[in-house]
């Protein structure tokens, strides 16, 4: 069977992903499978990824915000969203060739970031509080029971699909939809999982 990696969708990079992977074996890096492809790591801690997109190889560093990038290669994948992983892309192998030392250096860089505790943590999520639900609580005390027992998570699913609404009309509507799937103990998204 094989292996699922959903940053390598189309294998026209394998040589190039090779020379990467060639690259990071060069470091003190281990290879740990997360999210159905290849991280390297530091004590369990990310530090790299490597992938092939459509028209780009690319290597990420996963707190990349943090490093020198004297150069200026390194991109925001994601502008507004992500807020330390940083991605070089490069377009052939020869690209790849021609900054060798510099992606070592890149990745040592790194590396050394990281065993300094140099990272950015997830910023933690604002509570969600729906005073409509609340009051749903008070009226259905086994519906409150039901609700706490799921995960933080799961709970905070439910809050955010109901907040998220604008008028109060569309969030009643909501918490209807959704007391059946507390009562049964069936998280807002299981069905996807």
């Amino acid at each position: 069977m094989e292996e699922k990696n959903p940053w390598n969708k189309n294998n026209q990079w394998a040589e190039e992903m090779d020379f990467l992977k060639s690259l990071i074996a060069k470091t003190e890096l281990e290879e740990m499978t997360k999210w159905g492809g290849s991280v390297y790591t530091i004590n369990t801690k990310n530090v790299v990824g490597v992938g092939g997109f459509k028209s780009y190889v690319a290597i990420w560093f996963f707190n990349g915000v943090f490093l020198k990038d004297e150069k200026k290669v390194l991109v925001n994948a994601n502008e507004g969203v992500t807020k330390a992983l940083r991605q070089w892309r490069f377009s052939s192998k020869e690209e790849l060739l021609k900054n060798e030392k510099l992606i070592l250096k890149y990745m040592n860089e790194a590396i050394a970031n990281e065993k300094a505790g140099i990272s950015k943590k997830p910023e933690k999520k604002e509570a969600i509080i729906s005073e409509l639900l609340e009051a749903e609580f008070k009226n259905d005390k086994t519906l409150a029971k039901a609700f706490d027992t799921f995960s933080p998570y799961k709970q905070r699913e439910f809050l955010e699909y109901i907040e998220t609404a604008k008028q109060e009309k569309t969030k009643l509507t909501r918490i209807e939809k959704i007391k059946p799937m507390i009562l049964e103990g069936i998280g807002l998204n299981d069905k996807y999982r």
